[in-house]
């Protein structure tokens, strides 16, 4: 399984940032979640052409490569899961953020959630996927105190806490991830 690179899309970062650091089956089998810098991408096992479905997680992270190069945030390794019904993924970011997106076909939900004991609550909108909510799960944004980077959204990003490790109950709606030294789970 590969996806053909874009004709004139290559730098000096394309092999890092393509790399995949982690990778799920479905429970059902038939599909597989990967996770690589960038994106998180759905593959068909009986399609090799490319994958179903790709959410776009640090695109807004483009313009500051080789920032996170000189700081080696890009050889960060963020893992992904998938919901036991298959109908979400999830995967980590910085600031102690995760992404949840519907992968159902014709979703367009992608919610971002802060991994804290006290989370800032507010709605966050990407401007790529528009927001919807995930049952009762609240959406959150963390108050930066370094203003290392900005996402997308104008919020400031933190590159010295990420959110590495995540993993989705295989029957329930429930979410384990950690944080540094902390694990927090999140039921909807």
């Amino acid at each position: 399984f590969e996806e053909p690179e874009a004709p004139g899309s290559r730098s000096f970062f394309t092999e890092i940032i393509a790399s995949i650091s982690d990778i799920k089956f479905a429970k059902d089998g038939r599909y597989i979640l990967s996770r690589d810098y960038m994106t998180l991408k759905l593959w068909d096992i009986n399609m090799d052409s490319g994958p179903v479905a790709t959410f776009q997680v640090h695109e807004y992270l483009r313009p500051k490569l080789c920032d996170l190069y000189e700081n080696d945030s890009i050889f960060d390794k963020f893992e992904c899961c998938l919901s036991g019904d298959g109908l979400r993924v999830a995967t980590g970011s910085y600031s102690n953020l995760f992404r949840v997106f519907g992968c159902a076909p014709g979703s367009t939900e992608a919610t971002t959630l802060e991994a804290s004991k006290n989370p800032m609550r507010r709605q966050v909108q990407t401007p790529s996927r528009p927001s919807r909510s995930l049952n009762s799960i609240t959406r959150v944004v963390r108050r930066g105190t370094e203003t290392l980077g900005v996402d997308a959204n104008g919020n400031s990003l933190d590159f010295t806490t990420k959110l590495l490790h995540l993993a989705w109950h295989p029957t329930e709606n429930l979410i384990a991830c950690v944080a540094a030294n902390s694990l927090y789970m999140y039921y909807a």
